[in-house]
């Protein structure tokens, strides 16, 4: 299984960004899909997933009503839409993938499959 990070960079606050994932060994459709950042000297922080079935999605409070997590099946790529971004969205940003047969986990505990990682900067 490999995820295979695009997008992120360095944008001014309230603009946007969209960070692209794209997944190859994996059965897709089966898969929840996540989110996650890590700020310096912070833990990895779970900001948003979405169920196998895309029934259900879960963002943190920090960035509900600005961030939306997507996937488009066709081409193996799930992806965050980052709206009204502010300074301290700044971070390394990750995608997971793994089997969860029931809704998303939230925590990085849950998830096998990582990608490499990509830097948002968010300042004016």
């Amino acid at each position: 299984v490999q995820l295979v990070q695009s997008g992120g960079g360095s944008v001014q606050p309230g603009g946007s960004l969209r960070l692209s994932c794209l997944a190859s060994g994996l059965a897709f459709h089966d898969a929840a899909i996540g989110w996650f950042r890590q700020a310096p000297e912070k833990a990895r922080e779970g900001i948003s997933c979405q169920s196998n079935s895309d029934s259900a999605s879960y963002y943190v409070d920090s960035v509900k009503g600005r961030f939306t997590i997507s996937r488009d099946k066709s081409r193996n790529t799930f992806y965050l839409q980052m709206d009204s971004l502010k300074p301290e969205d700044s971070a390394i940003y990750y995608c997971a993938a793994d089997y969860q047969p029931f809704g998303c986990a939230s925590d990085a505990g849950s998830y096998n499959y990582w990608g490499q990682g990509t830097q948002v900067t968010v300042s004016s």
